[in-house]
């Protein structure tokens, strides 16, 4: 039973670091969050003041290309929200702050929980991104291959951002996987799952003693 029990333990143990791996470039990219809002201020004040052209120069730079037009700014609050959205989506699951009916989740048992995400996470999400970034590959080497850009004067190299998705995708993936592995230790040993609740308990609390940069080391 005590070996069993440590594979068990291993096997969650391996799920978690997945999950965390998969939230890194969503927690990093929180920081987009902040560069959105000030892209939006500026267009807010670029659209009553009436400008046009905000700037130009003589190299192109990815994604800009040679000028930065109001156009140009509307497109790039999309793409950033583009990143966020797909970014975030392994961190907001690792998290465990996806939206769930409260109501019938909070009659469940721990148990009974974790084997409703084994199986969603199996028959669902696992399938659903997994085909969704395949085919994203063919979408985003489309873009690249005939140097997609904006039809209205805007941003360039629109591949840039289209190749957001198959990372979000597989960043999901990833996370989906460790989810699976944890969840289905916890549903063969009901005990370890108590046990890492308790152990993320104390790391939330232990985090939130420490000074912010160092909490976020620790986090990482």
């Amino acid at each position: 039973m005590m070996r069993e029990h440590s594979g068990l333990r291993a096997m969650a143990n391996l799920g978690v670091a997945l999950m965390k791996l998969s939230a890194v470039p969503g927690r990093m990219g929180a920081w987009i969050i902040f560069a959105l809002v000030l892209v939006v201020l500026f267009a807010v004040v670029g659209a009553q003041m009436s400008w046009s052209q905000v700037a130009s120069w003589d190299t192109a730079i990815p994604l800009f290309g040679k000028h930065l037009s109001m156009t140009g700014v509307g497109e790039l609050q999309w793409h950033l929200f583009a990143l966020v959205v797909m970014l975030s989506g392994a961190y907001t699951m690792q998290q465990d702050q996806h939206i769930r009916v409260d109501v019938v989740s909070a009659a469940l048992s721990m148990r009974a929980r974790a084997g409703i995400d084994l199986v969603g996470d199996l028959l669902l999400l696992l399938p659903f991104f997994g085909l969704l970034f395949w085919f994203s590959l063919d979408f985003v080497a489309m873009s690249h291959r005939f140097a997609e850009q904006s039809n209205s004067g805007g941003l360039v190299d629109r591949y840039l951002v289209k190749s957001v998705l198959p990372l979000g995708c597989a960043l999901l993936v990833v996370c989906g996987v460790g989810r699976v592995l944890r969840n289905a230790a916890f549903v063969l040993a009901p005990a370890l799952q108590q046990e890492f609740l308790q152990r993320a308990m104390h790391d939330k609390a232990a985090a939130e003693s420490l000074p912010a940069g160092a909490a976020e080391k620790e986090s990482v």
